[in-house]
């Protein structure tokens, strides 16, 4: 391909560069090219540099916007550190210095009434500006941007040297080099980087206006009703020139084509603040606005407003800016955290990013296929942890897409200051301004985990409300103050998340507003060994620990995790059954998650964000997608429990409810609920159906499951001898609520006991014991609560799930009477059943299915679930005796507008129910996954004769010549 010099493309394009007026010097233009070299190897060469002749032979090509390390990496001189131990064999003194950059281009033809500008939107950690061999100025904090006047400057007619001498930003990070990225030097999601990011990290790029110019407008607006909003636009206009400058401001915002103009005289180098708001300029009030909303609860309608500065028709410069018109508030009604859009209460969903790639490899597009992946999660918020992403793109996506970011500052709960505060308060106040027109930003944060040291706390208070004029809300703390803590990160049972209450670090008890809680996510094995060698695939090793499952990650209970897949589905036979069956806890814990809070929506609970729904680096922890955008059985749980309209079932009390987060409210609903046994035949007493209006923004209860249905204690008057504080009352062992539990006080002689209503015959008791159980106690009947007679007894209680069959006998009250407590505590009990000599229970198999299905009232699907159960709390091991499955798949393609999607039609032919189905794409020619891709379902269970309709779309690019296969796999393949 031919090469032109940036002198040869503006004169070719001179009438689109002026209209545009703004020409990028990213390294991904082709006449631009940039280099680096550290500081210490350039020596004498830093003035020769200056030179547009000088030889830069040995210098390495540089990614701008990147960093240096990477552009190491991109040039072949490192090995892919993401493979193996790579990155941690790197010597890192290579990089953790200063470093030269440098470029050169040709000057453009220009007007006498033109100006060139220089833009900077950051350098990490600081650099020096030199331009034809003048210092220019220091950009300090990664989010300080340069604009400098180079006029005078170029050279004409030939070449100018751009050179920045980028600083590193030193040791130790947190909190002392912020404002920087906090988890560059690693953190127990991604390893040390060399460096520590340092580089030109944001766009480099020129402007060409006339003498006065326009900074920093900024758009806000009031809504006053859905039918009313008021816009009102405030911008800062210079005068660089040496003469008077009598021009017309022209404002026109679309769509609806508002329009006005306001002449505007400014004296020579003359700057001036000006107002424009609904009271005096009445196109400003609109009328039927389009509202911005959320993902999921509106549309997230986008407005763009373009204002030029103009001179005897002429335009000097001119800003275009898109916004929402949306009006944010808050509450902390009943301590806890409640944020409300255009005057509706939003239940959160979302997730945290720790970063958007760990070596700022993710830029522009790439964004959008991030954010409309959350989006398709039916996410509406995203937490920028520690601000570490701080590209435009990242906030232009939420902003299509409805998804409000929750917006951290640079700290992390380290008792110390940055070593420059004040470098650090200007890029915060840099950051308000810059981001302040993105409708998503939601919430303003000071801290990782703890409130900002003196000053700053009291500052970036004072920044958001100076420079944001309050619309957001600024929350010192990520975990306090009307939040519910931080955590855990590990996996639990699904119960767990529906218990009173999930335990957090920090905060107050409760579900509330929790900002940080997760599990590990192990990968699927195609994802894992990309980047694993083979000699470490198995058993687990170190190498597994570099990926941050071991130690490295103790945060996210690696071996906890492990232990459920090995108890819970069967000790995992090499790695390949390890990731199949880590699916399946990875769907399991995350719809389990979202759903337990659910559960509790708006009674207590008001929203939720994962730890982590994005991977920054191929690891084992904390994502929904990995590094190569496999949507793994995380993506898939969070997905479905994170549905607009939702029907789910609660593990811990087998109640069936409808979630409606969506502002309309749905009438004549049926909801559904069938159980199956392994064999696929429907155990029909189990089941239930219902009819029910789904109020708006609003849980609906539809009813609950008995899974013991000849339980003679379910919903039975229960006694105590005591009740401990920290747990529910007596008539917790018969609600069939396995998420509650009685607690006695914490000494031996303790008892509970069941009134059954009058007498029955009994033959078997189960009691369900938490961890504090007994060691030895009695089984006791009577019937007058007075005299007790003893039908069982043993000092030596293991605790769990305790069944006692004795001789069939006569009696209304049954009772537990403690002898000697195993632990320290109290005995505690989730339930005791009561059954009689016939059981309808065995009817049903220890592991069984729940399907729930949600219809209008033309019987057209609003909602489906599926659940995996099992009468032996978290033992899904008789999952391995399902028969193999058989399934038959049909496919086709098209591609239209550079997208091409594949539809399939995948039914189960064989007699046993297919479980798990996963489908991939591939390409024919060599079988590698057509990645990134959007897929309306995966890990899907079909009954016998059942079908699904699949699509996956994905850009063209990625299948050339339109030859693919599918892969379509159950767990019992």
């Amino acid at each position: 391909m031919k090469k032109y010099t940036l002198l040869t493309l503006l004169v070719i394009f001179g009438l689109q560069l002026y209209a545009q007026r703004k020409m990028s010097l990213n390294s991904n233009v082709e006449s631009v090219q940039w280099l680096l070299k550290p500081q210490s190897e350039v020596g004498k060469d830093s003035v020769r540099m200056y030179q547009p002749d000088y030889s830069a032979a040995g210098w390495v090509k540089a990614i701008v916007p990147g960093a240096v390390f990477t552009s190491y990496v991109e040039a072949g001189i490192e090995k892919d550190p993401n493979f193996g131990d790579n990155i941690y064999k790197v010597d890192k003194s290579k990089y953790n210095r200063n470093f030269w950059y440098r470029t050169t281009f040709a000057t453009p033809q220009l007007n006498s009434d033109n100006k060139v500008w220089l833009h900077f939107e950051g350098i990490n950690r600081k650099g020096e500006i030199y331009f034809n061999g003048t210092y220019l100025g220091l950009l300090d904090g990664f989010m300080h941007r340069g604009n400098f006047d180079i006029t005078h400057l170029l050279k004409p007619g030939g070449t100018n040297v751009l050179a920045v001498l980028v600083y590193w930003p030193t040791l130790p990070v947190p909190n002392l080099a912020s404002p920087t990225y906090i988890s560059s030097d690693g953190w127990d999601w991604m390893p040390s980087v060399p460096g520590l990011l340092n580089g030109i990290t944001d766009d480099v790029y020129l402007t060409i206006t006339n003498g006065v110019t326009i900074s920093d407008p900024w758009i806000r607006t009031d809504v006053s009703s859905k039918k009313e909003a008021a816009v009102s636009i405030r911008m800062d206009v210079k005068n660089n020139s040496g003469k008077v400058q009598d021009g017309v401001v022209t404002c026109t915002i679309n769509p609806g084509n508002v329009q006005f103009t306001e002449k505007v005289k400014l004296n020579a180098g003359q700057s001036r603040s000006l107002y424009f708001d609904s009271a005096r300029i009445k196109q400003l009030y609109i009328r039927d606005p389009k509202l911005w909303w959320p993902n999921g609860y509106g549309e997230p309608n986008m407005y763009t407003c373009n204002l030029q500065y103009s001179v005897n028709g002429t335009v000097s410069d001119e800003k275009q800016i898109k916004f929402g018109i949306k009006k944010y508030s808050y509450d902390t009604i009943g301590g806890v955290f409640h944020i409300s859009i255009n005057g509706e209460r939003i239940y959160g969903k979302g997730g945290n990013w720790g970063m958007s790639e760990y070596l700022l490899r993710c830029r522009g597009e790439e964004y959008d296929l991030k954010i409309k992946l959350h989006k398709e999660m039916n996410y509406n918020m995203i937490r920028n942890w520690i601000g570490s992403t701080t590209d435009e793109e990242f906030y232009e996506a939420c902003d299509k897409y409805g998804i409000m970011v929750w917006d951290d500052f640079w700290l992390n709960s380290h008792p110390n200051l940055p070593t420059d505060v004040f470098a650090f308060n200007r890029n915060a106040v840099e950051k308000i301004i810059r981001l302040r027109n993105h409708p998503c930003i939601a919430v303003w944060c000071g801290d990782n985990e703890g409130y900002p040291l003196p000053p700053l706390n009291g500052w970036l208070r004072e920044n958001v409300n100076a420079f944001d004029a309050g619309d957001r809300w600024y929350q010192a703390n990520s975990h306090s103050d009307a939040l519910t803590g931080s955590g855990p990160w590990t996996n639990f049972h699904p119960k767990w998340y529906f218990t009173k209450y999930p335990g957090g670090f920090g905060g107050d008890p409760g579900w509330g507003f929790r900002t940080e809680i997760g599990t590990a996510v192990f990968t699927t094995f195609e994802s894992f060994k990309k980047f694993m060698p083979d000699t470490c695939w198995w058993p687990r090793n170190e190498m597994w620990n570099k990926h941050f499952f071991g130690k490295s990650a103790a945060n996210g209970g690696p071996d906890n995790y492990f232990s459920t897949i090995n108890t819970s589905y069967g000790e995992a036979t090499g790695i390949q059954d390890f990731c199949r069956k880590a699916q399946l806890v990875n769907i399991e814990t995350n719809k389990a998650l979202y759903e337990g809070w659910q559960h509790h929506m708006w009674n207590d609970a008001s929203g939720v964000m994962t730890w982590m729904s994005q991977s920054a680096y191929p690891s084992f922890v904390w994502q929904t997608y990995d590094y190569y955008y496999d949507l793994n059985g995380a993506y898939w749980g969070v997905k479905k429990a994170c549905e607009p309209v939702h029907v789910q079932w609660s593990y811990a009390d087998n109640s069936i409810k409808v979630v409606n987060t969506t502002l309309n409210t749905l009438n004549n609903l049926t909801v559904k609920a069938s159980i199956y046994n392994l064999d696929g035949t429907e155990v029909k007493q189990y089941g239930k159906t219902t009819t029910l209006n789904a109020a708006a923004n609003a849980t609906t209860d539809a009813f609950s499951l008995n899974f013991a249905i000849d339980n003679m204690a379910f919903g039975k008057k229960a006694y105590a001898s005591s009740v401990s504080k920290d747990a529910g009352d007596a008539n917790a062992v018969s609600d069939g609520n396995t998420g509650s539990r009685w607690s006695s006080n914490y000494s031996d002689n303790e008892w509970v006991y069941i009134d059954l209503g009058e007498p029955k015959e009994m033959s078997t008791i189960i009691i369900n014991w938490e961890s504090a159980h007994a060691k030895a106690y009695k089984l006791q009947v009577s019937d007058d609560a007075q005299n007790w007679k003893d039908i069982y007894e043993t000092a030596d209680g293991k605790g769990g799930m305790d069944q006692i069959n004795f001789s069939s006998i006569v009696a209304r009250y049954i009772k537990m009477q403690g002898i000697k407590r195993a632990l320290n505590w109290g005995y505690s009990i989730y339930e005791m059943e009561v059954y009689g000599k016939k059981r309808t229970a065995s009817a049903i198999t220890d592991v069984h299915f729940i399907k729930l299905q949600l219809t209008d009232n033309s019987g057209k699907a609003v909602s489906d679930n599926f659940y995996w159960r099992s009468n032996k709390s978290g033992d899904y091991t008789a999952l391995n005796t399902l028969p193999a499955a058989r399934l038959k798949t049909g496919s086709n393609i098209f591609t239209r507008d550079g997208q091409s999607t594949i539809q399939a039609v995948i039914t189960n032919s064989s007699k046993s129910i297919a479980f798990a189905v996963r489908v991939q794409a591939v390409r024919a020619a060599d079988g590698e996954r057509i990645l990134p891709a959007l897929m309306n379902d995966n890990y899907f269970t079909l009954l016998k004769g059942e079908s699904k309709n699949i699509e996956i779309t994905f850009d063209s690019k990625l299948l050339k010549d339109g030859k693919y296969k599918l892969l379509v796999e159950p767990y019992n393949k």
